[in-house]
């Protein structure tokens, strides 16, 4: 079970009874001592009935109970706190108990369960729904990057020292990847990163602002662009969040587009920098597929 699963406190119908009850993976979650409890029995009787659920086979051990950690403060060391474990039993476990020592609340107690349950899966579904429409507003945002890839192309491309932004193929196919979530199956680029630093893509848009009379072109509203680079680079242990070359540039442009990082030519800004990542990693195409760089 995980730590921050959900809490809610179950009252039986007569008052005497009052619990913690855990939500976790569609179910509800109780300890031996929270039985004894619920049902009103002692400690050791619950411990024979789940004994004997397991040993008779009722139910899979494996698959109804689970160890849940948690952190208290160390009885003989003062300041100092340990980790201690505790078995959990899920609903199932909780209605065969019931059943053995015969106890009403036991149905009571099912009957709240099964209400509680139900809502947290209307309101998981709901949840789902609105984390599907943001990700269809998220691919709006990105698809709106990648169209303006060949404008900013075209405005860009005649500066010294950047033709290379007119010599691309790739970049433009990994929209359509996302799109399907198909950037973890097709021909992924896995191999170490070269980052340009912001210095490089702060150059970058400064020639790109010789095309354009606006005073606020490339000026950056927050640290959201800085974020955006470093976001890109980050992992746990050895293992990147995002391990290829095409989803750390993917996410670059994302992430620029997303926070609108500049004032003004934000999404030209975004397609440039992306480019310029793919480019760093010899990870851009010639129209007709060979390399621009050779490998």
């Amino acid at each position: 079970m995980k730590e921050n699963s959900e809490i809610e406190i179950y009252q039986s119908p007569d008052g005497h009874t009052e619990e913690q009850v855990t939500f976790d993976d569609d179910t509800v979650w109780l300890n031996q001592e929270q039985l004894g409890e619920l049902f009103d029995r002692d400690r050791t009787v619950v411990g024979r009935h789940i004994r004997n659920i397991f040993k008779e086979g009722e139910l899979d051990e494996s698959m109804v109970c689970a160890d849940f950690a948690y952190t208290t403060e160390h009885g003989a060391i003062k300041g100092k706190t340990q980790s201690k474990t505790t078995k959990y039993y899920n609903l199932d476990v909780i209605i065969s108990v019931g059943y053995r020592v015969k106890s009403i609340r036991g149905t009571q107690f099912r009957q709240w369960a099964s209400n509680r349950l139900k809502d947290y899966l209307i309101q998981g579904y709901s949840i789902n729904e609105i984390r599907l429409e943001q990700k269809n507003q998220e691919l709006k945002l990105l698809k709106s990057g990648i169209q303006i890839l060949g404008r900013a192309i075209e405005e860009t491309a005649q500066e010294e020292g950047i033709q290379w932004l007119n010599k691309f193929a790739k970049g433009l196919a990994l929209l359509d990847d996302y799109d399907h979530e198909r950037l973890d199956s097709k021909g992924l680029s896995i191999k170490t990163a070269k980052y340009p630093s912001k210095e490089e893509y702060q150059s970058l848009i400064n020639q790109m602002k010789l095309e354009f009379e606006s005073d606020v072109f490339g000026l950056e509203k927050d640290q959201s662009f800085e974020s955006a680079i470093i976001q890109i680079s980050k992992g746990f242990g050895e293992k990147d969040f995002y391990p290829s070359i095409e989803e750390k540039a993917a996410t670059l442009l994302y992430l620029i587009i997303k926070n609108h990082a500049f004032e003004d030519g934000n999404k030209r800004i975004a397609a440039a920098c992306f480019l310029l990542f793919l480019e760093t990693n010899k990870a851009l195409m010639y129209i007709d597929g060979t390399a621009i760089i050779s490998n």
